[in-house]
């Protein structure tokens, strides 16, 4: 990551709190090794929606998560969401259409606000054509500062707005849409229905990365890199000699940079 210093008008200089590049983590080397073959999968995710109904309610959206931090914090991020990542440019995020969350604090004017639109439109008639749709985009992209997660069955708190969160979220029309706009929470907890709705997203709307998308490779340990670099050599070799060379100088280990952090 490109942790840089910024220039003061007083002529000191300090450490950028967020870097020029965006993080995903994955609990195992498998997934690393999907999202360079195949592209990043939206997958459900059951987000905490308390905010908008004020009632214990979730809801599951198809999105994928990146999160805008320094990398001297990517060890508490990696102890919550896994071992192994990887890191974009924020270039690629913005051309392929990521927004950061917006998070809202309960009780204050803006989470009111949001809450008393997005209610008035289910009363009757919607506003105009299409109002449900823009309500629902924006809803995958708005989170509490701090809520409820699910995690490994279950519910944990969180403070949301630590992670300075990116999305890509799965948006369209209704009637254009190949999956479910969201589940609901019971939908999400049977796992039959969440493996079926996530295989389509995935069929349908995974996210392309290309090698010079790529600032850096995580795995876990030292061990796991011999293992990636054989993955990359054979299984990217589609790409140019160049751009592969590059992409095997961006794996590191966890295991090795944690001693510095």
């Amino acid at each position: 990551m490109q942790l840089s210093y910024a220039v003061s008008t007083q002529g000191g200089a300090h450490l950028q709190p967020k870097s020029h590049t965006l993080f995903h983590f994955t609990k195992n080397l498998q997934f690393l090794k999907d999202i360079l073959k195949n592209g990043f999968w939206p997958r459900y995710c059951l987000e905490d929606m308390n905010w908008y109904t004020v009632n214990e309610y979730q809801a599951a959206y198809p999105i994928i998560c990146f999160c805008d931090i320094p990398l001297s914090r990517v060890d508490e991020h990696v102890d919550f969401y896994g071992n192994f990542g990887i890191g974009v440019t924020k270039e690629w995020a913005k051309l392929n259409k990521l927004s950061p969350v917006m998070y809202i604090n309960e009780g204050s004017a803006q989470q009111i606000a949001l809450k008393t639109l997005f209610g008035e439109n289910l009363k009757g008639k919607p506003f105009y054509d299409n109002a449900s749709l823009h309500i629902s985009t924006i809803m995958t992209h708005i989170k509490p500062i701090e809520g409820k997660m699910y995690v490994d069955g279950q519910f944990i708190s969180k403070e949301f707005h630590q992670e300075n969160e990116w999305r890509f979220a799965v948006n369209g029309k209704f009637s254009e849409l190949k999956v479910r706009p969201f589940l609901y929470e019971n939908e999400f907890r049977d796992g039959k229905v969440l493996e079926s709705e996530n295989y389509k997203t995935k069929e349908s709307y995974s996210v392309k990365i290309l090698p010079s998308d790529i600032k850096y490779l995580f795995v876990n340990s030292d061990s796991d890199i011999p293992d990636l670099i054989n993955f990359i050599q054979s299984e990217l070799d589609n790409y140019p000699s160049s751009e592969i060379k590059i992409l095997m100088s961006r794996v590191v280990s966890l295991e090795t940079i944690s001693r510095d952090m």
